[in-house]
């Protein structure tokens, strides 16, 4: 009875993580084992490191969902390029409107992801001006270290111990969705509905909800962020 419960919990893990990637996936355990569909642009980073936002510091975000307040920290100082994309586009009014393409609750509270502007999990930001797609290096920080480490998985998928990160996945935590390629993050972002221990060092964390965790609980597929902005931390902002 017992390997029967450990096999189930291993193939429920896995389709947990197949609901994180940039492609659609129902409510309900299906198989997973088919790879994510992405396109070259989304399927590799666009821009360097030193070509993206940072934030140097902490930034509090502000999101209206279902008319309640979610207020989340951002942190900059652990994961400087992720927070600032994420502040960058909250700041460009990139969120405004977009919904919740991928809510998962059953048989346990796992994720609320958004962000995307297609609305079916495929899609990131694209520069209007130029028309070009912004991907985001995986960014990882360990504890005892100075500088986050990039382009690669530190966690179980690169079959490695995920207890030393810094930004856990602990309930509340906002960090970003890819596919399986290491730097494919854009645009769409998760929040963790309960401890996900599981995902550390290979998903980006980089921020955590302070306030309206009862509002992110009440998150049903499609729902839409009504409006994100910036409320503090604006200065931190580096283009």
């Amino acid at each position: 009875m017992k390997r029967q419960l450990k096999i189930s919990q291993f193939f429920y893990t896995i389709f947990l993580l197949g609901c994180l990637t940039l492609v659609s996936c129902s409510n309900s355990v299906t198989p997973t084992n088919s790879q994510p569909t992405i396109t070259p642009q989304q399927g590799k980073a666009m821009n360097t490191n030193n070509q993206l936002p940072r934030l140097e510091g902490k930034a509090t975000v502000e999101m209206l969902i279902n008319g309640g307040k979610v207020l989340i920290e951002v942190d900059g100082n652990n994961a400087p390029i992720t927070a600032g994309n994420f502040v960058d586009l909250v700041e460009k009014g990139f969120y405004n409107g977009l919904k919740f393409h991928r809510v998962v609750k059953d048989p346990q509270p796992f994720v609320a992801q958004g962000g995307d502007p297609l609305g079916n999990g495929t899609g990131g930001y694209r520069d209007p001006k130029t028309g070009q797609s912004r991907n985001i290096p995986l960014e990882i920080k360990l504890e005892g270290e100075n500088a986050p480490q990039y382009n690669k998985a530190l966690g179980q998928q690169a079959g490695l111990p995920s207890t030393k990160v810094v930004l856990h996945h602990v309930r509340g935590a906002v960090a970003m969705a890819r596919s399986q390629a290491p730097d494919s993050a854009s645009s769409q972002f998760y929040f963790a509905l309960s401890d996900l221990t599981f995902l550390d060092g290979d998903y980006a964390v980089f921020g955590n909800v302070t306030e309206g965790m009862d509002v992110v609980d009440k998150i049903k597929q499609g729902d839409k962020i009504e409006v994100a902005k910036v409320i503090s931390g604006q200065e931190n902002l580096k283009q």
